[in-house]
């Protein structure tokens, strides 16, 4: 293929997406942070460049693109809807990141596309799309499903307080993972100091009083079952092809009827995307995938990847159903995109 700078190359992939029914959407590059924040989650939140102006307040550089292209979408309805973008994002470096900071990883082009339908092959459809675009490049796909993991969640034995909390920390691997080990065990029998006359700190006396009531009645809370943690701890560890790991799925919802439906549904999705020409069969299925990208994604994940191994993904993506009804103040549609860099994309054909 020809050598291409990113513009070049983001706008041809822009082409291929208006091909495919998608209208240009450009949301500004800075944003008001207020809202924003709150929806990408701590991962963005954290790595967002935000600033304060005098009139406007808080605002920040974008991190992303879907959020600001989902709000704009739901101001003005709930109808199904095609969009495509190229631009800019920004993000600082990853504080835990030991390597030095490379010009792609703090600003970048993002061309993406963001499909808002009620069909059920709308998963498929976008990502037999990203797959036709990048197989030139020789890239390998991982899939996941976040709403997998969230039934299991949901589906354990476990009080309410215990169950929100492994939720919260669901993007959170290792945090997660250490709750998971406390709650396989006995609560340990906690001694309080008695209520002192006054209090000190952040919190007020009605705050404290709440929290020692909690911690007391999650001490007193019997152990999740061994079986429920060697369920989980197989469920997380599944990857591989996807016929393969289907079928695993189907052997384990034998004993985890709360992710019957799930293991359905990915059934059905792979299905689809046979159909639309793509092998199954080529395309890694991993169950932990989608637990370090954005917090709003709550379905279908992927990610495709080419060129060299420290690179980071050249596409991503997935379903965010649930943001569509935080946006939408009562109306919601189910909704699912992805983004391509073609930075990196350019850097393969330049070194070709």
């Amino acid at each position: 293929m020809p050598k291409r700078d990113k513009q070049d190359v983001g706008q041809r992939l822009l082409a291929a997406f208006r091909a495919a029914g998608a209208a240009e959407i450009a949301p500004d590059i800075l944003l008001p942070a207020e809202s924003l924040l709150d929806l990408y989650g701590e991962d963005i939140r954290a790595r967002a460049y935000v600033t304060t102006d005098p009139i406007r307040g808080e605002m920040m550089l974008r991190p992303d693109f879907t959020v600001p292209v989902v709000q704009a979408h739901m101001q003005g309805g709930a109808e199904p809807a095609r969009y495509c973008y190229l631009g800019e994002v920004f993000r600082k470096q990853d504080m835990g990141e030991t390597r030095p900071a490379h010009p792609r990883d703090s600003e970048y082009l993002q061309a993406g596309f963001e499909l808002f339908s009620r069909d059920a092959a709308a998963d498929a459809e976008v990502f037999a799309l990203f797959h036709g675009l990048l197989a030139p490049y020789g890239a390998t796909s991982e899939t996941g499903d976040m709403g997998l993991l969230l039934d299991a969640v949901r589906a354990l034995p476990l009080t309410a307080p215990r169950r929100d909390a492994l939720l919260h920390h669901i993007w959170r691997p290792g945090r997660f993972q250490r709750l998971m080990e406390r709650f396989a065990v006995p609560g340990v029998a906690r001694q309080f100091p008695p209520e002192p006359d006054g209090w000190s700190g952040l919190r007020d006396r009605a705050e404290m009083v709440a929290r020692i009531a909690r911690l007391r009645a999650d001490a007193a809370v019997p152990p999740l079952p061994a079986i429920w943690m060697e369920r989980l701890t197989r469920l997380l560890a599944l990857r591989g092809p996807v016929p393969e790991v289907t079928a695993s799925l189907r052997r384990l919802a034998e004993d985890w009827p709360g992710i019957a439906e799930a293991a359905q549904r990915i059934e059905a999705r792979f299905a689809r995307i046979a159909r639309l020409g793509v092998d199954p069969a080529g395309i890694v299925f991993d169950a932990s995938h989608g637990r370090a990208t954005m917090e709003y994604y709550d379905g279908f994940t992927f990610s495709f990847r080419a060129g060299p191994d420290e690179w980071p993904p050249v596409a991503s993506g997935g379903r965010y159903d649930a943001l569509t009804r935080v946006l939408g103040k009562g109306r919601a549609i189910p909704a699912v995109g992805g983004i391509i860099r073609p930075g990196l994309l350019a850097e393969m054909e330049a070194a070709a």
